[in-house]
């Protein structure tokens, strides 16, 4: 069993979590919809991602939909006592695989409705409201209404933290003012880095920051300065851009998503690779060349 203990933790919420976590939405069918090709390889993976230490997992009820919240709580309800599980709200899935925005207040109080049903819980860890004003990326817009009805259902108790993605600094800012934000979840990777700015403020406010897509949008240059990389550590380019985002920043949390038990094990040993000095610097000009 591989130890994740190498990376360190921190705070999400109102606990201490390993920084490599995992994420659900490949354990859905094709294109984040349906049931699995392989159930029982996916109550699998989540239930080697427990026992290797993995005490986050990131999941949505609109990743299926409801599919990998069922399959959560198949593979490890009764739940281990330092588990926390993220999910997200504000957005619907159209039967033509659309990812639509959901933003009303009886859209998202059925939404916490339906992931607490789904993952058997009385009480959702950590919510997550996405902002939907551009499915592909951060866009501004005012998130104050949507963020008011969330911030009412904390107060009824059914959830204990908010968090954020999909969202801008502007955004983040509007949020603080609003509700405590434990964590922002948006792209980034070596190759998408506008996010610089706004992880480091957030590390100075002891505020986790979850990327997502720790190899999307990389040119096919930049894909093979990675692996070229890789070969010399021995490495994946999946473990060495994960080390990456681990150096990166204290504060940040890794969900690297997958449907299989031999992938899951190669991305958390990536907790074990520390990057020399050399290899940062050919990886960090893979990122200027994306500014």
């Amino acid at each position: 069993m591989i130890d994740i203990s190498h990376a360190g933790t921190f705070t999400l919420g109102h606990r201490s979590v390993n920084r490599m976590g995992y994420g659900a939405m490949r354990l859905a069918g094709p294109g984040v919809m349906g049931p699995p090709k392989d159930r029982q390889a996916a109550l699998a993976v989540l239930r080697e991602a427990v026992a290797s230490g993995v005490n986050h997992i990131d999941t949505s009820d609109f990743y299926g939909p409801h599919v990998t919240n069922q399959i959560i709580r198949e593979a490890l309800h009764p739940y281990p006592r330092d588990l926390t599980i993220v999910t997200k709200i504000g957005a619907l899935r159209g039967a033509d695989g659309s990812w639509n925005p959901a933003f009303s207040a009886e859209q998202l109080t059925q939404a916490v409705h339906d992931n607490l049903r789904n993952l058997g819980l009385d009480v959702l860890d950590v919510v997550n409201l996405r902002a939907m004003f551009d499915v592909h990326g951060p866009a501004e817009g005012s998130i104050e209404a949507p963020l008011q009805t969330l911030a009412e259902l904390q107060r009824q108790g059914l959830v204990r933290h908010i968090g954020l993605s999909n969202v801008t600094s502007k955004q983040v800012a509007e949020a603080r003012r609003i509700a405590r934000i434990v964590c922002v979840q948006n792209q980034y990777n070596l190759a998408h880095r506008s996010d610089d700015a706004l992880i480091d403020e957030l590390a100075a406010a002891r505020t986790a920051y979850v990327p997502f897509f720790p190899l999307g949008g990389f040119s096919p240059l930049q894909s093979d300065e990675l692996a070229s990389v890789a070969i010399q550590l021995s490495a994946t380019p999946m473990q060495v851009a994960l080390a990456w985002l681990l150096q990166r920043s204290p504060n940040i949390l890794l969900i690297p998503g997958t449907s299989s038990v031999e992938h899951l094990r190669e991305n958390l040993a990536a907790a074990h690779l520390r990057l020399p000095a050399e290899a940062l610097q050919t990886l960090d000009r893979i990122g200027a060349t994306s500014h």
